[in-house]
């Protein structure tokens, strides 16, 4: 969990705006430190290698989990025996790690437990998790954004589509409940955002 969360909290928006400009992101735009803002203040191409680091901190934080439980359970069966079930636990550690690289990418250690809202590096958590759920979530993500053109109610329609789908196929129960709780979390950290939607004021992409 410590490792998953400390691959969550690079923070690659803000690295993107020290190294690409010398300045903190923070301090423009929405001052967040995701791709939507890395895309109104350093441009297209810096927002998709910071959307593409972001997605991989996910995919890395559950490829981890699940190469260090086995190692370790091997390891530990060699010591005296216990009444737990080690492997039983693999899918809850798993699903322990994507909710610590969620919460790293938005309570970043590096940004004084600041961050992004965890959209990108919880596609990349549904990826290595279940991919046909990550590629449901990413095609909703992709459909609001042709419709609506608002990235932010296009993160919410997705993290909608994998709950919904993650409910619907066969997944194990930690997989299931690791999607509804991360889910709701993104939802959550998008508050802000909501109120602008309802206000109308949320503003599209290409604007400001």
């Amino acid at each position: 969990m410590a490792i998953a969360y400390l691959l969550g909290s690079t923070p690659t928006g803000y690295l993107a705006g020290k190294l690409l400009k010398g300045i903190d992101i923070r301090e423009h735009g929405s001052r967040s430190t995701g791709a939507t803002n890395v895309l109104r203040t350093l441009g297209k191409w810096p927002a998709l290698v910071v959307i593409l680091v972001d997605v991989l901190k996910g995919v890395a934080a559950i490829l981890f989990a699940r190469w260090l439980y086995p190692w370790l359970s091997t390891w530990l069966s060699v010591t005296p025996p216990t009444a737990l079930d080690l492997q039983a636990w693999a899918p809850w550690t798993v699903c322990l790690a994507g909710l610590a690289a969620l919460l790293g990418h938005s309570r970043s250690i590096w940004l004084n437990f600041t961050g992004g809202k965890s959209a990108a590096t919880g596609l990349g958590v549904l990826l290595a998790l279940s991919w046909p759920v990550g590629l449901g979530a990413a095609t909703a993500f992709g459909v609001g954004l042709a419709v609506f053109r608002i990235v932010s109610l296009s993160s919410m329609l997705a993290a909608l589509a994998a709950i919904a789908l993650i409910c619907g196929l066969p997944q194990p129960l930690p997989y299931r409940l690791l999607v509804i709780a991360g889910g709701a979390y993104v939802i959550v950290r998008h508050r802000a955002n909501i109120q602008r939607l309802l206000a109308g004021t949320e503003p599209r992409l290409g604007r400001t």
